[in-house]
């Protein structure tokens, strides 16, 4: 595993966040508005290493340390170093985001690939599973951690089921949500929050990457604002709840789908 150079910087931060899946769409938009707020950042990315390393020069030109680290969330070994490496780079972690996700091709269940579920499933709730486990191991008060927040990214298809397109994918999210009810039941006593944030339709390639780049513009007319949304309207929701000013927010899954 390899890591971009940091940039010194002598101002403390307002926390170490790793950022998984933050090369591109909400994660890179997390990223840059959390630069901007004061946060340090470790870019997780899988493939795309001049994406991860556009995201960490905008949030250097933000005056903030950042650092690139390539893994795949579905492997438990990858996960562990990606944690090892930013904590090395950066310092303890004090906040997690776990962005990372696919989505498979979109078609009919009845013409879905095996192997294609099972990835999806791998690396949205496996996935978050391993990188909340490594945050969770770091930042537990009775491993002497000093607690942190983990934000979730689910998805508004883990309720609407996403029907004709992609069902796994819905409900891999869906593990997601349960995940984090029970996590922040059980990790509050060790002062982690842990919530989620649900987009709902939102303009990111992750559609085309679905083989269905008409997407956004054939159920904009089914959302009650009458638009999609951007990835920096969902990433201000998500900075906001690893923020003080969400103190006493834990469990919450927060929809953020213009209403639908």
């Amino acid at each position: 595993m390899t890591a971009a150079a940091v940039e010194d910087d002598p101002r403390d931060p307002r926390g170490i966040l790793l950022v998984t899946g933050g090369s591109r769409g909400i994660g890179a938009a997390v990223c840059r508005l959390a630069a901007l707020e004061g946060y340090d950042l470790a870019v997780g990315y899988a493939g795309r290493r001049e994406a991860a390393e556009a995201v960490a020069a905008a949030v250097r030109a933000a005056g903030r340390r950042a650092v690139t680290l390539p893994a795949d969330v579905a492997d438990p070994a990858a996960v562990a170093g990606l944690f090892d490496a930013a904590e090395a780079a950066l310092g303890p972690l004090t906040a997690l985001v776990n962005s990372a996700g696919i989505t498979g091709l979109s078609r009919r269940f009845l013409e879905s690939d095996p192997e294609e579920m099972r990835r999806v499933v791998e690396v949205n709730t496996t996935g978050t599973l391993y990188c909340c486990r490594e945050a969770a191991r770091r930042m537990a008060r009775s491993r002497g951690g000093r607690g942190g927040t983990i934000v979730n990214l689910s998805s508004a298809a883990a309720t609407l089921g996403s029907p004709g397109e992609f069902v796994w994918y819905a409900a891999s999210k869906g593990g997601v949500d349960s995940l984090t009810i029970g996590l922040s039941k059980e990790l509050g006593p060790e002062g982690i929050r842990v919530n989620a944030v649900s987009p709902g339709l939102i303009e990111t390639e992750i559609h085309a990457s679905a083989g269905d780049a008409g997407r956004l513009q054939r159920y904009a007319a089914q959302v009650p604002l009458g638009r999609s949304g951007t990835a920096e309207e969902v990433a201000e929701p998500i900075v906001w709840l690893l923020s003080d000013a969400a103190s006493y927010v834990s469990g919450a899954i927060l929809r953020v789908g213009g209403g639908r």
